[in-house]
């Protein structure tokens, strides 16, 4: 018998997250109940500060919740070791990659490493997936190319590769698009967005793109101080969610072209 929750890769029961300092819990947003499906492409947005990273850190079980569960795959992710749940789950973070003197193959090639053995040989249907993702990723070209030799566009699609390669259901990545100028945003954001139509995967990016994000993305994720919200970006809008992301003495949300504008 088919159930709902089949597809739903990962989702949040009653989650609270933030910090412990000195024994005394700093809560940063609470009751957050997420079910992200497979194959979506969802987008995470909110203002600077808001608690973009400590809900991503929190999902990945890199950072421990104050309260409540995550459930990847139906499994809570306190219970994964290391490297099952590097096989469920790939994370992109924004810190700058370990060595630039390797290959884009050689560091794409490390998205195998919860696969390979303890010598780390590549088989080949290690290199195969390898090969794969650099196709999905459009970099042929530079996949002899050293690391440090690429732009800081290039090198965002050789983590997104590097993701793929590691071929796990989730994908997570923190702010793709820092550092790139406008056209390559855009690329990047379509990117991801074909990949989750080829490959069925689910992607989650947090972004300050928002206006990129509500045209791309299949569901969102919008952060304010008195809430967490999902839902498809139409829904988000008709909702007024947008509304009061932000002061409104600067910047307004336009419901009918669904983006921001300087407030005359």
């Amino acid at each position: 018998m088919t159930t709902k929750n089949e597809h739903i890769v990962l989702k949040t029961e009653n989650l609270s997250i933030g910090y412990t300092l000195k024994k005394e819990k700093k809560v940063i947003a609470s009751n957050i109940n997420l079910e992200l499906q497979k194959g979506k492409l969802i987008g995470l947005v909110g203002a600077n500060g808001i608690g973009k990273s400590t809900l991503l850190r929190t999902l990945t079980n890199v950072q421990k919740p104050l309260e409540g569960v995550v459930y990847l795959n139906s499994k809570s992710v306190e219970y994964y070791q290391p490297v099952e749940l590097a096989k469920q789950m790939s994370l992109v973070l924004t810190e700058p990659i370990a060595s630039k003197n390797l290959s884009v193959f050689e560091l794409i090639a490390l998205g195998r490493q919860p696969y390979t053995n303890w010598v780390g040989n590549l088989t080949e249907e290690d290199i195969r997936i390898i090969n794969q993702a650099i196709l999905l990723t459009n970099i042929d070209d530079l996949k002899s190319k050293k690391c440090f030799e690429l732009s800081d566009g290039q090198l965002q699609k050789v983590m997104i590769a590097l993701a793929l390669a590691q071929d796990t259901d989730l994908i997570v990545l923190d702010e793709p698009t820092t550092h790139l100028d406008m056209y390559h945003k855009a690329y990047i954001l379509k990117l991801l967005q074909k990949l989750t139509k080829e490959t069925k995967k689910t992607i989650l990016f947090s972004s300050h793109e928002i206006d990129l994000a509500i045209q791309l993305c299949d569901m969102m994720i919008v952060m304010t101080k008195n809430q967490v919200i999902s839902n498809q970006p139409c829904k988000l809008i008709s909702e007024g969610v947008f509304n009061n992301l932000f002061p409104q003495d600067l910047i307004v949300f336009d419901e009918e072209t669904g983006s921001f504008r300087v407030n005359k």
